[in-house]
């Protein structure tokens, strides 16, 4: 079957495009791998997005996003992408079968690297966090931990001591990684401590964090530290690997667009977490789906043209 646009991905900026699509009129499908909504129904609580004073789940903002993208009727399918080719139009290749598009919208994400340790998935949204942004407001004079040693885990770290009461930084090397003049406004918090050559061996806790177990890479040394929440900041991994044949990425994966969402191929467009420069948030990715939205409009009018 043919569609005049192809949204692949369910999240904040993938469900905003679908909105967007079918309220212009166009014909419009979106593809989601996991469960619509996408990462943000990880999130207990979210306190900072526009329109929710008293915040809301990420659960219930997911589902509120879904509903009124179906609404007026985007059609939805659950499967994987396997791969996105030039073929008259454009033939987007997934686990259900493939799909012909005038137009494509890419908003897969990424997701947070994660340490693979015991207690770390059990307890992520209790006391486990990957976004200092996000959740930092709740550890308010509490004690927390930062793993990671590069320009995100010290951004995390500076930012999470205007609110918790000590940020221990943990660093499998004996130096940064971040760049100097972040290192030397790190160095200069008195709320930041930093714990060199080691690396954590798991989160434990009952019910919320409690406690990290730690080795010192370069002596064997065992440890624990007592702390009320631990931010994991050791990078991301972008959802661009279906597009690698087609798409221009930067070093790191990410999809290069310009301002109007646009990538290097004529008639795809790329929205939320997967663009290069995101910021990575909820508001950020809601307006990405609409510029991507309104750019792929323009662009099958001028196509019927």
């Amino acid at each position: 079957m043919s569609y005049d646009i192809v949204i692949i991905g369910g999240g904040p900026a993938g469900l905003t495009s679908g909105l967007y699509s079918t309220r212009s009129g166009l014909k419009s499908m979106l593809v989601e791998q996991g469960t619509f909504g996408g990462q943000i129904l990880n999130t207990r609580l979210i306190e900072n997005y526009p329109g929710f004073p008293e915040g809301i789940s990420g659960a219930e903002l997911g589902e509120f996003m879904y509903r009124q993208a179906i609404k007026y009727n985007l059609e939805t399918r659950l499967a994987d992408i396997v791969q996105l080719d030039k073929e008259e139009n454009y033939k987007v290749s997934t686990s259900e079968g493939n799909i012909q598009t005038k137009a494509v919208i890419i908003a897969t994400g990424s997701n947070y690297r994660k340490l693979n340790i015991p207690g770390e998935k059990r307890l992520s949204g209790y006391g486990v966090s990957y976004c200092a942004t996000c959740d930092g407001f709740f550890f308010r004079d509490r004690i927390v931990a930062v793993v990671g040693g590069g320009d995100t885990a010290i951004t995390d770290a500076m930012e999470l001591s205007q609110h918790a009461s000590r940020v221990y930084v943990i660093h499998r090397r004996d130096q940064l990684r971040a760049g100097k003049v972040l290192q030397q406004q790190a160095f200069n918090r008195p709320k930041l401590e930093f714990i060199w050559d080691t690396i954590v061996d798991e989160v434990i806790g009952e019910n919320k964090v409690e406690e990290l177990a730690l080795s010192n890479v370069k002596t064997g040394q065992k440890s624990k530290l007592k702390i009320d929440g631990v931010f994991v900041a050791v990078g991301l991994i972008p959802n661009s690997q279906a597009f690698l044949n087609i798409l221009e990425l930067d070093k790191d994966g990410y999809i290069i667009t310009d301002e109007n969402m646009a990538t290097s191929a004529p008639g795809i467009f790329a929205a939320g977490d997967i663009r290069r420069h995101s910021p990575r948030q909820i508001a950020s990715a809601v307006g990405d789906g609409v510029a991507a939205a309104m750019s792929a409009f323009r662009y099958i009018q001028q196509q019927n043209n």
